[in-house]
């Protein structure tokens, strides 16, 4: 085998990974769909929508939506084709594994440690904030430090204490609830890929019924003179940054990425799917189309409802409503809120740990710990738990703004790297059995590329700095770890 860090897995052992599957295959097409569903439908509507428009965009989230839509169908495209030659679990990194080498393979899971670890820490906070609201729906109230991270309590207690509000004085503070939830989730996908499965799909009906509950009657409330300005002037801030204008709604289209990762979480799921080369590139390519029409008219009617600097950051559909003086409604998009953002984190988690698996079966990562299967449930409990530890730890102390951007930068640039990864593989292994081929691939690859990096680049500084810090890190853990460990090694 050779040494060099662009060494390739063989496409015949990926066949040997299929066969010696210890995972359970139960899931059809309409479960992964769900799945993908479960994934992509929970963070962006019910919280990001209200950073976004806010900040950033301004009715124009709308036009954000469509170009964060638009960048992901060239790279599900690419997923979906991908997924049909390579049936395993490990998501990006197993399919460019095979086609680009083992340090970019590398390099990919790296970026979907940050996309589905801070993704599901998003939205454990996102949780905490719905939990919070329905809570105080039925006039409990917790203390601010008990709800929130250090950064958010203090803040919040300022703004109470600027209005005149009485409000303890507190030296720490500790997101419980987002806290409690991870170890919730974290116990159902212990059990196994079966009864986490049975979960989501209750949960989808309840939360997709709920979107469109919030489509229709809050079409009925819409003002369309909060439509105007739709894309406001734009304004720049003390670090330089602009907000609104065109540039702000590349930047929102940056940010609400995140809410589109869901359709990746499908092609983690290979390793338990009934019929894996047909039943992943439909549910990939269903669950983002559905989706994205979702998005396109959540958002256009949450920021007719309310003008869209008066939008709440943490729970903005709900409160929209609250201003609409529609207490039925506030409880029904609390209740789903709270639910789908459940279910979100399952799916992101689940993902986490199977992509984990399939770094540790090629010797990437620890297989003791990341490569465990518990005897009974036939999960990777060991890296279940692990994730759950990290997970509920940052949810905990981090602010939700922070995570949300990291994790789209991880997801924009893996999605760019596979988009070229399926170009490169037409060419390289033209021959190959492709059950779903993507159209127009040079089209697509290249648009794919492009939208996904200009979309990185719209991102903002601090963010882009810490993903270099991120990336950095990826690099030194491959060359002081992995490289040595892996499989293509052994042989050396």
């Amino acid at each position: 085998m050779s040494n060099s860090i662009w060494r390739k897995k063989p496409l015949e052992a990926y066949a040997a990974d299929v066969k010696n599957n210890q995972l359970k295959r139960v899931l059809g097409k309409w479960a992964l769909t769900s799945l993908g569903i479960g994934a992509v439908i929970g963070g962006g509507i019910f919280t990001l929508t209200g950073i976004a428009a806010h900040d950033w965009a301004g009715p124009a989230l709308a036009l954000s939506f469509v170009m964060a839509g638009v960048a992901c169908t060239f790279a599900a495209l690419c997923y979906a084709e991908f997924a049909s030659i390579l049936p395993v679990e490990g998501s990006a990194y197993a399919y460019s594994y095979g086609t680009v080498g083992e340090f970019f393979a590398w390099f990919i899971g790296w970026n979907l440690i940050l996309e589905y670890m801070m993704g599901a820490t998003t939205v454990a906070v996102a949780w905490s904030g719905y939990f919070e609201k329905l809570l105080h729906l039925f006039n409990i109230n917790l203390p601010i430090y008990l709800t929130n991270d250090p950064v958010t309590a203090a803040e919040k207690a300022e703004k109470l204490r600027a209005a005149g509000e009485v409000v303890p004085d507190f030296s720490f503070a500790f997101n419980l609830p987002a806290f409690l939830i991870v170890w919730g989730v974290t116990w159902v996908l212990v059990k196994g890929i079966k009864e986490a499965a049975s979960t989501n799909n209750l949960i989808v009906i309840m939360k997709v019924a709920a979107v469109i509950f919030v489509i229709v009657v809050g079409a009925f409330y819409v003002d369309t003179a909060n439509w105007h300005p739709f894309i406001p002037d734009a304004v720049i801030d003390d670090s330089g940054a602009q907000h609104y204008g065109f540039n702000g709604v590349v930047t929102a289209a940056s940010i609400i990425f995140f809410a589109y990762i869901g359709f990746d979480a499908v092609s983690t799921q290979a390793g338990e799917a009934i019929n894996p080369t047909k039943d992943i590139p439909f549910a990939i390519i269903a669950s983002l189309l559905i989706c994205t029409l979702l998005y396109i008219l959540v958002s256009l009617v949450l920021t007719g409802m309310v003008k869209y600097d008066t939008l709440d950051l943490k729970a903005p559909v709900a409160s929209a409503f609250e201003g609409a003086g529609l207490p039925i409604a506030m409880y029904i998009v609390t209740i789903a809120a709270t639910a789908g953002l459940t279910s979100v984190m399952l799916v992101m988690m689940l993902s986490q740990t199977r992509i984990f698996l399939g770094m540790a079966k090629d010797g990437l990562l620890p297989k003791g710990l990341f490569g465990a299967i518990h005897p009974k449930f036939k999960t990777p409990w060991k890296s279940t738990i692990f994730v759950g530890g990290i997970v509920s730890v940052v949810s905990a102390l981090t602010p939700i703004d922070k995570v949300s951007e990291m994790c789209s930068s991880g997801t924009l640039l893996a999605f760019a790297m596979i988009c070229g990864a399926v170009w490169l593989l037409r060419v390289r292994e033209p021959n190959i059995e492709r059950p779903f081929r993507a159209p127009w691939l040079p089209f697509v690859a290249t648009a794919g590329i492009l939208c996904n990096l200009y979309l990185m680049w719209g991102l903002r500084t601090e963010t882009k700095l810490s993903f270099l810090i991120w990336g950095t890190l990826g690099i030194i853990v491959y060359f002081a770890y992995s490289k040595k460990h892996s499989n293509l090694n052994q042989k050396n």
